[in-house]
């Protein structure tokens, strides 16, 4: 009986190690071969890492190859909660330091809590972001800041356990991420930041995963991004428990390729003269801004682009969507008498007039469809030449009337205005320019004497460029060429000539009578140069606004000269809105053109007409400080 009972024991015994066997060839059929490629699937996603490799954003440089824009690589410092347990405390005495951050601020970020995602589920706060944008140096501190945590004990007398949780603290509580983010340097601060433009900051989802991408936001920044940017590049390895990479398990490892580096035709010298030039008028007649353009007639090749108030890229929680604006291409004015050239050469060009042909100024007053027309003296018979001399509204507008309204809207289209400049900068704008069949009765009157015509200071400039270049218009140049980091040039940018306005004959005349605008009877007299022949046209433009049609003593003041005048190298314009004190362009603006011409010819090395060297201002010796440096009353000198 006993061992019968004993058979039957092993018997059950053996058939219950006999079904646990079963089940457990079962379990293994079902994991090996059943389920195997679900499994394994599931852990090449535990395992399996993607990594998306940032491309260097290339940098922007001068044409003497400075820096005026570059980008180093910063870190997303990160922090797992649950890893720190209730060391809260000392992790952000520890970290606070090289972060910059309050230690408060710090313990609540690292403090465990439960928190509602995307989805409505509850979930505990898995990883915080604490900063972005950290160098690579202030990583560096925050690793020997963890690595050097003491928390008052011998951790070696603790349990296994316990060692692991402080090694994995110590280790891993701390991270960044993996996907390096970038850090947009301009190491000259605020010079030619209105070319320059800015950077920021885009999220977007790619395979379930938010990438974050630097991108340019304005100027050169944003018109030349894609060129910039570069190529993401990425790696797919294996991570261990601790999410370390496995390097020998890497399958793909794809190099970034980074953006190309963009050239300017900008000079930083001669921008940071003109810059300086305008600061100092800005201080003295207190304008709302001020602009200052430097261009090469015969290339169209700008030199130098500013317009203040201005702003640094490196902080731009510090300026306003206004201080950002780049007054010379997205704002519009009457330029006033500068406009006059316009006229005068197309009546020239077409044989309607000579400059030494005559007309009757009436002395200051002159009624025209049922208007008056000042000029801001009395002048009776003027030649055509001394109606530019004198800046002569009522010559100008006598010429006007001569020429007709289709010849003259002719005119001032092909002289480009109403139509962007094709500028390599967003943001430009057209300018106003009404049809004839738009135009008042006065108004082939009052547009020769630029009024009811608005214009962008870079259009303006262009058309006086085109007078310099023997008639012929040019489109502007901002960048010159675009080059690998091996300075490979990649793609070269030539001048382009957008047509031939007047004939060179028409424009030697002009020139002449440009000339006289610089002379002691001119309205310029305080723009002429020692060693050089200066040509140019000074405007004096009353605002419009207001119940009579114009804003009282409230004025938009320029000077546009080039020089030297029978074979000019550089011309330079100078503008302000809404000077205090003074309104007169030859009077306020002529002068800020004479101080950076100086400059700029010494530092150009433009040979003197006299054969005499000028003495050179102690501003060029200096190297560029590269830290991060109601009728038509209006008058119209």
């Amino acid at each position: 009986m006993a061992r019968q009972l004993q058979y039957r024991r092993v018997v059950l015994l053996t058939l219950v190690l006999g079904v646990a066997f079963m089940g457990l060839a079962y379990r293994l059929v079902d994991l090996q071969v059943l389920r195997f490629e679900e499994l394994s699937a599931k852990a090449r996603e535990n395992t399996r890492r993607e990594f998306v490799l940032e491309p260097r954003r290339g940098d922007v440089l001068d044409i003497k190859g400075n820096l005026l824009a570059t980008s180093v690589f910063v870190k997303t410092v990160c922090a797992y909660p649950a890893l720190i347990g209730n060391h809260q405390a000392e992790v952000a005495q520890a970290i606070a330091p090289p972060l910059q951050m309050s230690e408060n601020k710090l313990v609540q970020r690292l403090t465990p809590r439960e928190v509602r995602n995307k989805n409505g589920v509850i979930i505990t706060n898995y990883c915080v972001e604490l900063k972005r944008k950290v160098p690579l140096e202030t990583w560096q501190k925050i690793q020997v800041a963890m690595t050097n945590l003491s928390f008052g004990f011998d951790e070696r007398k603790l349990p296994r356990a316990e060692r692991d949780f402080y090694r994995d603290l110590r280790r891993a509580a701390v991270s960044v991420d993996p996907v390096d983010d970038q850090l947009r340097v301009y190491p000259n601060q605020a010079l030619a930041a209105h070319v320059l433009g800015y950077v920021g900051t885009d999220e977007r989802e790619v395979d379930g995963r938010r990438l974050r991408e630097t991108v340019g936001k304005d100027g050169i920044e944003q018109r030349f991004d894609s060129k910039l940017a570069g190529v993401r590049g990425w790696r797919l390895t294996e991570t261990d428990g601790t999410r370390h990479e496995v390097v020998p398990l890497r399958q793909q490892d794809v190099e970034p390729r980074d953006g190309l580096n963009v050239v300017l035709t900008i000079d930083s010298v001669v921008q940071h003269t003109v810059e300086s030039a305008l600061a100092e008028a800005k201080e003295k007649h207190s304008p709302l801004s001020i602009s200052g353009i430097v261009v090469r007639p015969r290339t169209g090749e700008i030199l130098a682009l500013a317009t203040l108030p201005n702003f640094d890229p490196n902080n731009l929680d510090a300026s306003t969507a206004d201080e950002r604006r780049n007054r010379v291409i997205t704002d519009v004015a009457e330029p006033g008498s500068t406009f006059k050239i316009v006229v005068v050469s197309g009546a020239l060009n077409e044989g309607i007039v000579q400059l030494s042909d005559t007309f009757d100024c009436e002395h200051g007053h002159f009624h025209f469809a049922g208007h008056t027309l000042h000029d801001h003296d009395s002048y009776g018979v003027l030649s055509v030449e001394r109606i530019i001399t004198k800046s002569s509204n009522i010559g100008a507008a006598k010429i006007g009337i001569k020429m007709g309204d289709r010849r003259l809207y002719d005119y001032i289209r092909n002289f480009g205005f109403g139509t962007k400049t094709g500028l390599q900068l967003q943001g430009e704008v057209y300018g106003i320019v009404h049809s004839v069949t738009n135009w008042h009765k006065v108004s082939i009157a009052q547009i020769p004497m630029g009024q009811g015509i608005a214009v962008t200071g870079l259009q303006m400039m262009m058309a006086m460029c085109a007078i310099a270049n023997k008639g012929v218009l040019m489109r502007p140049m901002i960048v010159d060429r675009l080059e690998d980091n091996d300075h490979k040039v990649v793609e070269k940018y030539s001048p382009q000539r957008v047509r031939q306005v007047i004939s060179e004959p028409t424009a030697e005349q002009m020139v002449k009578a440009l000339k006289t605008v610089v002379s002691p009877e001119g309205t310029a007299a305080k723009a002429a140069l020692a060693h050089y022949t200066v040509a140019g046209k000074t405007g004096t433009a009353q605002k419009p606004g207001g119940p009579t049609g114009y804003l009282p003593e409230k004025f938009f003041a320029s000077f546009i000269g080039f020089f030297p005048a029978d074979n000019p190298e550089v011309c330079i314009s100078v503008m302000m809105d809404e000077p205090k004190h003074e309104h007169y362009g030859g009077q306020i603006a002529a002068p800020v053109f004479k101080q950076i011409a100086e400059s700029v010819a010494n530092y150009l090395n433009i040979r003197p007409e006299d054969g005499e060297m000028p003495t050179v201002p102690a501003t060029i010796e200096a190297p560029l400080d590269n830290r991060p440096l109601k009728t038509a009353t209006a008058r119209s000198q």
